[in-house]
């Protein structure tokens, strides 16, 4: 896939593929026989992506994780999922393009998908509020789950979103208690849900489609409880701190894995899914068939119990104070020595 946005750290990977680019063409205009000189650089350049997304920073697969070129919900729902039919409106409000919900079929069976998308390009970014749902696109969401539950269909949920959306508007309208209602609604749903996190999982806004009977998160997706940009303005009022912020918030896939909050980190591309959206989603696909298989064969008592104890051992608490990570300066009215609790 020809990247036309790289981030800073892929800028030597960029003057690679530019040398390639320049070969060929030479090859082409002057049928002059570079193929030795290109298959060089090209082992060359996969060997130095595998190296650098082998020994990402956090803030580094923050980055990944928010690539413009990185594929979208809908475009895996135009890849894998067939006979999609979408469901609009939450009955109370309006329509939330931030959540998408209808019905489908993956890997043949019939399923309810229930996805947040952020829109590719500026239009369809603004319809969808950036991927930051709305109380109304979670009551959307809910109301889909229900019909799934009726109709004995598992839900498929796919997550990208920064977190739900923050104006007055949606606080009027009861933001907060939308989430809330969906994770407790969603941990007695008597049907299968797995989720799939394909790029950032922002807090609640996650959440809200988050609660689920298996849950996957692609190799380079992150998920936590707030942006690091977030985190970075209110404990140290400085939001170029973000890449200390990442690093203390511990939202890595192997950071997840450990906490026992996703079950599985499925592999991408060399270089990330924007480098290969078609393969990835055929991984996408393999992995969440197979975790429709693994709740299909569970009695649905079994998978209600297990749901509801995944979700109350989320946020352990702790009395250890958190240690601020390599670099980062005092918290605001902090003594000096004083760790920030």
């Amino acid at each position: 896939m020809a990247q036309t946005v790289c981030l800073e750290f892929e800028k030597p990977f960029a003057a690679l593929e530019e040398q390639i680019r320049q070969l060929e063409k030479v090859q082409s205009d002057r049928h002059v026989d570079m193929s030795a000189e290109i298959r060089d650089i090209r082992r060359n350049l996969v060997d130095m992506i595998r190296k650098k997304y082998s020994s990402l920073t956090p803030w580094e697969l923050v980055q990944v994780a928010r690539h413009p070129a990185r594929p979208l919900t809908r475009d895996y729902i135009d890849a894998f999922v067939s006979e999609f039919r979408e469901l609009h409106g939450d009955r109370y409000f309006s329509d939330d393009k931030a959540i998408i919900t209808g019905f489908g079929r993956l890997g043949g069976e019939k399923v309810m998908i229930v996805a947040t998308h952020k829109g590719r390009d500026t239009e369809e970014k603004v319809a969808c509020h950036f991927g930051l749902p709305h109380p109304e696109g979670y009551r959307k969401a809910l109301r889909a789950m229900r019909l799934a539950e009726k109709y004995h269909l598992p839900v498929v949920s796919l997550i990208d979103t920064a977190g739900a959306f923050p104006g007055i508007g949606a606080e009027e309208r009861g933001q907060a208690q939308a989430i809330a209602v969906n994770r407790m609604e969603m941990s007695r749903v008597r049907t299968p849900i797995v989720c799939g996190l394909i790029g950032e999982g922002g807090s609640g806004g996650a959440l809200g489609i988050g609660v689920g009977d298996r849950i996957g998160i692609l190799q380079y997706a992150y998920y936590s409880v707030i942006t690091p940009e977030g985190c970075a303005a209110i404990l140290w009022r400085d939001a170029k701190m973000a890449p200390q912020a990442a690093q203390a918030l511990h939202l890595t896939p192997k950071d997840l894995i450990q906490l026992g909050i996703v079950d599985e980190i499925i592999p991408e591309p060399v270089g990330g899914a924007h480098r290969d959206p078609r393969e990835m989603a055929t991984v996408l696909e393999r992995r969440l068939t197979s975790y429709l298989r693994q709740v299909r064969s569970q009695p649905i008592d079994t998978l209600l119990e297990n749901r509801y104890e995944r979700l109350r051992k989320l946020g352990p608490v702790t009395s250890e104070p958190l240690a601020a990570p390599s670099g980062a300066p005092t918290a605001p009215g902090a003594a000096a020595g004083d760790n920030a609790s």
